[in-house]
């Protein structure tokens, strides 16, 4: 796991050394660098050593010198396809880096090689002789590539943070990702928080040409739910039983590494599951087991993970926070934010991450499960929302909202009071919105106060209408899972993930993303998704044989913090925000923070995203 950076144009060598320097804490074991300045082309590198240690230096050229390269990521099922290579003839210098199966791959087959690769991914390579370079990003996008062309130069990282060290570059804020942060909580691909400065999509790659400085950008992959046409009689035990040997395969190539590994253990359905196949594989007691719990009851869950880490025997780290802890740390961990995320659960996921690297380099986690099997509660309220918007007309949505707002308010983790109100609020608008207003910070009509400005919705949330209306199937769920795929799951949970590990200098593995494992599951009808309400139906019978009851049918507590009462309290200091310098409406937020103080309105997620943006890196 790494970062990269480089650009092909106007620069200098100092230039890509301070691109690097900035993302050293993606690759504290060393740096790297390619440069031929009469080509205008640098490449540089840091370097987090997981496999070949010895042998995988970056940026690394093949045996003609021809081809180079500068990658960030795992190539899980690289020594099969390095076997495939010498049996086609390919050299290799290397004893077995992943980095080199990138190049001959290439050499072998072009584009075409990205559908072979089982990982995660984004990478440049430069070819010399035909003065172009071709970059890549794994399926889901969790490995982060921004990018930007300008004047003469082209020039791409692996954080904003890079690209703000190159002299030749104007970075302008762009008011249409600020519009879509507080519409979404995060910035959707492939906007970034700076005018002409893109996120690659996951599932995409793109060519440079030198001399022609032509950009090409293309789709190379799209998750897509697609069931299986024909349901055997005996499916919950013929699919669970395929269901789990794909996982544990998943694991299984995971758990490869040169240094020290882990898994995250929240006590949850997902990460419980990992360790439980996980032991299948090796002794429990050589499993190595973290979690962080809090002294604030309704946001601990570390007595579950107690459990299933005595179940199986596990070498279990488990640290409680004293919540004033955390709340130290925020300062530090947002000061390290390269572009402003709206997730307030990227405070524990930093503190765990940072517990992890005390012990180990690579971690495995459950990232993506909640998303292929419908496991948020927004998937539960879908069938709610149907029937309310049948039977209840239009004209009464504004006055039930109303009403909706003198439940009182709590700041509990998963509130009775927040799941209401957040979903009546989503209610007022068509299908297409249900979830995307249900996780955002702000509906509609309160950006179009926020912004003092009209907004077309459809433009706003284009995202998230392309997704909902790009799905084949009918079924609302189905849509729901294509929706949370594409854009929740690859601009918000991967991205925490990504920057609270890589801050700690830790790599996050995620089984559930395993492609052979994601094209079975999308190919599941909805019933074994979601039945009568239960969520993730299969995965949990299945997981029956191997997992206590209380893990597998316990209420769902997500992963958060209790930003609510810290702003209700002035804990963290919203009396002083200032939205003016981004082109807020600075009324419309000494409003909502006098709402929230007076306990009035639940404001937190709001406010959160304004806290970022006043206190982040980028203010």
């Amino acid at each position: 796991m790494c970062g990269i950076a480089g650009f092909f144009g106007r620069g200098s060598s100092d230039t890509l050394r301070r691109m690097t320097d900035v993302i050293a804490h993606r690759g504290p074991d060393a740096d790297g660098f390619y440069v031929d300045a009469d080509a205008g082309v640098h490449l540089g590198h840091r370097r987090l050593s997981i496999l070949d240690i010895s042998g995988g230096a970056q940026p690394m050229a093949d045996h003609t010198g021809l081809l180079v390269i500068t990658f960030n990521g795992e190539i899980y099922n690289h020594r099969e396809l390095r076997e495939t290579l010498i049996g086609l003839g390919h050299h290799f210098t290397t004893a077995d880096s992943d980095t080199e199966t990138l190049l001959e791959a290439y050499k072998a087959w072009g584009a075409d090689m990205l559908p072979r690769l089982n990982g995660m991914f984004a990478f440049c390579i430069y070819d010399v002789a035909r003065k172009r370079c071709f970059m890549a990003r794994d399926r889901f996008g969790k490995k982060p590539l921004f990018y930007t062309q300008q004047h003469e130069t082209f020039a791409f990282a692996s954080e904003l943070t890079s690209l703000e060290q190159h002299e030749c570059l104007t970075l302008e804020r762009s008011r249409k990702a600020l519009q879509k942060y507080f519409a979404y909580g995060y910035i959707p691909a492939p906007h970034s928080l700076y005018e002409r400065v893109h996120k690659l999509p996951g599932g995409h790659y793109m060519t440079f040409d030198l001399a022609e400085r032509r950009l090409d950008v293309r789709q190379w992959w799209r998750f897509e739910i697609d069931p299986y046409e024909h349901v055997p009689a005996n499916a919950e035990e013929v699919w669970g039983e395929q269901l789990i040997e794909l996982l544990t395969a998943a694991i299984k190539r995971r758990m490869i590494a040169d240094v020290p590994l882990g898994f995250f253990l929240s006590g949850g359905i997902d990460s419980s599951a990992l360790v439980a196949l996980a032991s299948t594989l090796i002794d429990g007691s050589k499993i190595n087991t973290f979690s962080i719990g809090f002294t604030e009851e309704s946001f601990d869950e570390s007595a579950y993970s107690t459990l299933v880490a005595e179940k199986f025997g596990t070498n279990h780290t488990r640290k409680v926070l004293d919540l004033d802890t955390a709340l130290d740390l925020l300062p530090n961990i947002i000061g390290l934010l390269d572009e402003p995320m709206g997730d307030s659960s990227l405070l524990p996921t930093y503190l765990l991450c940072r517990e992890t690297r005390k012990h180990v380099t690579v971690a495995l986690g459950g990232d993506g499960a909640d998303e292929l099997f419908c496991g948020y509660d927004t998937f539960r309220a879908i069938s709610m929302a149907k029937a309310y918007k049948r039977f209840v007309p239009k004209p009464l949505h504004d006055a039930v909202l109303h009403m909706a707002q003198y439940i009182p308010v709590s700041h509990r983790n998963m509130s009775f009071d927040m799941k209401i109100k957040r979903a009546l609020r989503g209610l007022s608008y068509d299908p297409h919105l249900w979830n995307v207003v249900w996780m955002g910070p702000l509906p509609p009509d309160d950006l179009r106060d926020l912004f003092s400005e009209k907004m077309d919705v459809h433009e706003l949330y284009s995202e998230a209408i392309e997704a909902w209306d790009g799905c084949h199937s009918p079924n609302y769920y189905d849509k729901a899972t294509e929706l949370y795929v594409k854009t929740y799951l690859q601009d918000d949970i991967l991205v925490k993930v990504d920057r609270a590990s890589m801050m700690n200098s830790l790599e996050a593995r995620s089984p559930f993303l395993d492609i052979d494992f994601v094209n079975f599951v999308r190919r599941l009808p909805i019933q074994f998704r979601i039945r009568r309400g239960e969520r993730k139906f299969l995965l949990k019978k299945v997981l029956e044989k191997h997992l206590p009851h209380e893990i597998l049918y316990r209420q769902k507590k997500g992963f958060g913090v209790p930003i609510g009462t810290w702003m209700a309290d002035n804990r963290v200091d919203i009396k002083s925000l200032n939205g003016s310098p981004w082109g807020l409406n600075q009324s419309f937020i000494e409003n909502r923070v006098r709402l929230h103080q007076s306990h009035v309105i639940d404001n937190s997620s709001f406010l959160w995203d304004v806290v970022l943006l006043s206190h982040g890196r980028n203010r």
